[in-house]
């Protein structure tokens, strides 16, 4: 992936540290909870090119005892478009079986989780609350406590995790693209997530997970991260990645934000924008078998060089709603992206990103003073 930030070369992820839990892992049938981004680098064999080895597979070569896989959206290999079904199945190379966390099953059931002894959950988060990959690790955490089951989550670092900003999401709009009331962009990693998410007390019934925290070495939430593997096949380098909370919106407009493009959410645009000097067609690519405006030219903004974005950006939407020639921009997905009806209605309504922005202010604060319960990072 390429970076026009600073990397931050001397991160160690949980995953790498081994010592901080293969006496935890030793002597028990272990559940995998795992994806593409679940790797390892090979530092004993450092080239111009960087290595790295699964999770899946180092911890068979520990001699573990992993007896079954779950895979989050995208599956384990992390090839299938955006909300497509996943079906259960064998990994070609160790022949484990996998178990979908997406479809109709998005919690292990018990009956999967039976003669399981520990759950070890590593999957690359990139901080914005309908990236739902929180949304499973909260299902794993609730399977897990009703089950008895210990989890362990080998930490990683959010790409997103040094700034705060969104409306609050009210849980009447709660789905699996929203299920907590966080702002869209929280600034924790999947770790400390897991524990807001105990803390809190938002798994069903109240119940509580043993959860244990592999932590990063060398992290700060203001660590630049350069992400060794796509964490989603729309999410093709650390640009996208960076503005990916602001762009997304536009998954529940009649906008595309880029899909079925080789710049995925780092462009926009539509056929019922106003014509400019930029324009791009939509067509059947990986990750997007059915990709919004497929073969029609869309008119709109390339942000490819934009600068990195340290607050979420509302002046793109709002743009483009001023500039829409339809009758209808928004759709019925736009109120579980956001958390929050006000939203579509103060851009329909006219109100700047100044003024929205203030409505954010209250809940904002509150959401920092619980956050900071949580924190394993500075």
């Amino acid at each position: 992936m390429t970076s026009c930030a600073q990397e931050s070369t001397n991160i160690n992820v949980g995953a790498a540290q081994t010592e901080l839990y293969l006496n935890l892992l030793k002597g028990k049938n272990i559940a995998v909870v795992a994806n593409q981004t679940s790797v390892i680098e090979k530092k004993e064999k450092r080239k111009e090119k960087r290595e790295y080895v699964h999770l899946v597979d180092s911890l068979l070569s520990l001699n573990l005892s992993i007896k079954k896989v779950f895979a989050p959206e995208h599956g384990f290999r992390g090839k299938a478009d955006a909300g497509e079904l996943i079906k259960d199945g064998f990994d070609t190379k160790t022949g484990l079986p996998i178990f979908s966390l997406y479809g109709k099953n998005k919690k292990p059931s018990q009956e999967q989780l039976k003669g399981i002894d520990l759950i070890v959950f590593d999957i690359q988060d990139v901080g914005a609350r309908f990236y739902t990959y929180i949304s499973s690790l909260h299902y794993v955490m609730e399977a897990a406590a009703e089950a008895g089951i210990p989890l362990i989550v080998f930490d990683r670092p959010n790409p997103n995790g040094h700034y705060i900003d969104g409306p609050i999401l009210e849980m009447e709009h709660k789905s699996f693209v929203g299920m907590h009331p966080v702002p869209v962009v929280y600034g924790m990693t999947i770790g400390e997530y897991g524990q807001m998410i105990n803390g809190e007390k938002w798994l069903s019934n109240n119940v509580i997970c043993d959860l244990t925290v592999i932590p990063l070495k060398n992290y700060t939430h203001n660590s630049t991260y350069r992400l060794p593997i796509k964490p989603s096949p729309n999410l093709p380098n650390d640009k996208a990645i960076n503005l990916y909370p602001s762009l997304c919106f536009f998954e529940g407009t009649n906008v595309s934000a880029g899909r079925g493009t080789k710049t995925q959410f780092q462009i926009y645009g539509s056929p019922f924008l106003q014509k400019g000097t930029f324009s791009f067609t939509p067509q059947v690519n990986e990750g997007a078998k059915y990709p919004k405006h497929q073969n029609r030219e869309c008119f709109g903004e390339d942000l490819t060089a934009h600068q990195h974005l340290n607050q979420l950006n509302l002046s793109w939407l709002i743009k483009a709603h001023q500039q829409n020639t339809t009758d209808k921009f928004f759709n019925s997905f736009f109120t579980k992206l956001a958390g929050t009806q006000k939203l579509q209605e103060q851009i329909e309504k006219g109100l700047s990103e100044t003024d929205i922005k203030k409505t954010w202010k209250k809940g904002l604060t509150n959401f920092k003073k619980a956050r900071v319960n949580y924190l394993i990072y500075n």
